[in-house]
């Protein structure tokens, strides 16, 4: 039996293959330092774990859930979007939660890309847009994002890839601010003009909001522009914002045909989440400002650190990026950012992403997770400093 040929060009996602390797090194002895997956370490606020423990000990919580998530959640989402992006959703219709928004992105990829049309995705950016746009049988299409241009999109170069790629129209664009892995911060102008280009080549616009609240006083979401959700659908996730990234908690957002489309394909994929779940991420969009605060304390005394680890490899980086991660220029010394990276797993045993899994246009830097205690950050700058 092989495998099914929309696998073909898919591969393993990359950190599933490093987390192998070092867990072959640690059994070796070798104590690696892992600086290089954004996976939250810190918990989350003690009260909605408290909800989680008192829901799910209830006898009566434990069914199946309806398909578009319980009501009170789904309010929940639309007050927070309100409070903190200033956006006004419709709690019954314009909101979609997810088992995480990573699913989110397979979901829109299946109910409106097929094979014979392209998609836009970002160069560097995420994996899983190129890897869910090949699975659902179409092709992505790579735009390049400089750091001359401050890492937002290049109209006029948009404008070339549309008109080549006439034999496969283009039907979408996938864009994401802040920006993993570079930490840009978006500007209003930006989103604008995505609104209206968007509109002016009939695509659909995909936002990918994760990270708006990690090392950033000004959150913004792209639905925020005026006639957004005639072109566009934002996804969000409580995974970095309120370190709940096991709990798998995400959002589609947009106008109710939008999200009925795509629950059209998502009712057929899952049964809903399980509610002491829903109802717990409820009380985690009820935390105040402080919660945002405390956490960005923590972040901002870790990333002061992982500035003087890259200083020590001699790279350089911008001090304004957000998010939880810090991306670095190599020294020119190294070849790419997978040589870097090696240099420092085998010598220092500490390992940091190589910025060429996130595409071609990374292969200069290196990222680094901010989501390791000021120790461990120390640790591995005391190794550094012994290797190099």
């Amino acid at each position: 039996m092989q495998p099914a040929k929309r696998l073909d060009g898919i591969n393993e996602y990359y950190f599933s293959q490093k987390l192998r390797e070092i867990d072959a090194l640690n059994k070796a002895g070798k104590q690696v330092i892992n600086l290089g997956i954004g996976s939250p370490d810190l918990p989350p606020h003690p009260s909605v774990i408290q909800i989680l423990f008192e829901e799910a000990s209830k006898p009566n919580t434990h069914a199946y859930q309806g398909y578009k998530g319980s009501p009170l959640l789904r309010y929940a989402m639309a007050t927070w979007y309100l409070k903190n992006y200033g956006v006004e959703l419709d709690a019954e219709t314009e909101i979609l939660p997810l088992i995480g928004s990573k699913e989110g992105i397979m979901h829109i990829c299946m109910t409106y890309f097929d094979e014979g049309c392209s998609v836009l995705v970002p160069n560097p950016g995420y994996p899983t847009y190129a890897s869910a746009v090949k699975l659902s049988g179409a092709a992505p299409v790579f735009y390049e994002l400089t750091k001359e241009n401050n890492y937002y999109p290049d109209f006029d170069q948009l404008e070339i890839l549309i008109k080549e790629n006439t034999d496969r129209p283009v039907k979408g664009l996938f864009v994401n601010y802040p920006h993993m892995p570079t930490g840009q911060l978006p500007t209003k102008e930006v989103f604008e003009n995505l609104v209206a280009f968007a509109k002016e080549h009939d695509i659909l616009l995909v936002h990918d909001n994760p990270y708006s609240f990690i090392l950033n006083d000004k959150p913004m979401s792209l639905l925020c522009v005026d006639g957004a959700k005639d072109v566009a659908i934002e996804l969000n996730s409580l995974s970095k914002s309120h370190n709940m990234a096991g709990w798998r908690v995400g959002m589609l957002l947009g106008a109710k045909e939008k999200i009925a489309e795509v629950l059209r394909f998502k009712s057929n994929m899952d049964s809903g989440m399980f509610l002491p779940l829903q109802l717990a991420a409820v009380k985690a969009l009820e935390l105040d400002k402080d919660w945002f605060d405390e956490l960005n304390k923590v972040y901002k005394e870790r990333r002061m650190k992982v500035f003087e680890l890259l200083t020590l490899l001699n790279c350089t980086f911008d001090e304004t990026q957000a998010g939880m991660f810090v991306w670095a220029s190599i020294p020119s010394t190294c070849k790419d950012g997978f040589e870097l990276s090696d240099k420092v797993l085998y010598n220092a045993n500490v390992f940091i992403t190589p910025g060429g899994i996130f595409g071609s246009a990374g292969n200069n830097f290196v990222r680094v997770s901010l989501c390791s205690k000021i120790e461990i950050i120390e640790k591995a700058i005391d190794s550094i400093k012994i290797s190099f």
